[in-house]
């Protein structure tokens, strides 16, 4: 191998390791989803779902949950799956403005937002970098909200999700028209 080649395939080895590397900052996934950088939020189609089961044992049996036929039809409120461990929430409502959005946390949860009917155009910031809390963390709710302002803004439409972990804080329930949407609560553990 004369010393271009060797110089050549020393660089793409080098790119075929700095790449994933990269990449791996910001989420653990390839894809077409979308993360945010120096976080791990990550958004992307219900259809893609098997990309991230391997974040947490339980996503598999959360998106199974979230691919029911009947999904749309589910009564608002709370949806056991395996008791407090892993449960849904559906929700029905009007879409708020940007300015009326609260971020909020978890400690215990992740969270697999799921948009059943409308778009909900999420804001996320990372949970270190918010430092004006609304109030006291709320452990029985497991939330706390803050008064900052999301550093980014992502569309959800129906047929997509994002998974907020607790280093994720979010904005949800954003945007124009109703949203119904299907929040998978999976315990961290």
């Amino acid at each position: 191998m004369n010393r271009g080649a060797a110089s050549r395939f020393l660089c793409a080895a080098v790119l075929v390791w700095l790449i994933p590397l990269a990449l791996s900052d910001c989420c653990s996934t390839r894809g077409a989803g979308a993360c945010m950088k120096g976080g791990r939020m990550v958004a992307d189609k219900l259809d893609q779902a098997e990309k991230y089961f391997g974040l947490h044992p339980a996503f598999q049996k959360a998106f199974a949950f979230l691919r029911q036929e009947s999904l749309k039809d589910l009564a608002p409120g709370r949806h056991d799956i395996d008791g407090d461990r892993l449960y849904c929430m559906i929700s029905k409502g009007p879409g708020k403005k940007r300015a009326e959005a609260r971020l909020e946390a978890h400690r215990k949860y992740i969270d697999i937002q799921c948009i059943i009917g409308g778009t909900d155009e999420m804001g996320w910031k990372p949970a270190a970098s918010c430092g004006i809390p609304d109030g006291d963390y709320d452990e029985k709710k497991d939330v706390i909200f803050f008064r900052d302002k999301p550093r980014k803004w992502i569309q959800v439409p129906a047929g997509s999700f994002a998974i907020f972990f607790p280093r994720d804080a979010h904005a949800p329930m954003t945007g124009d028209g109703e949203i119904q949407k299907a929040v998978v609560k999976v315990a961290v553990e």
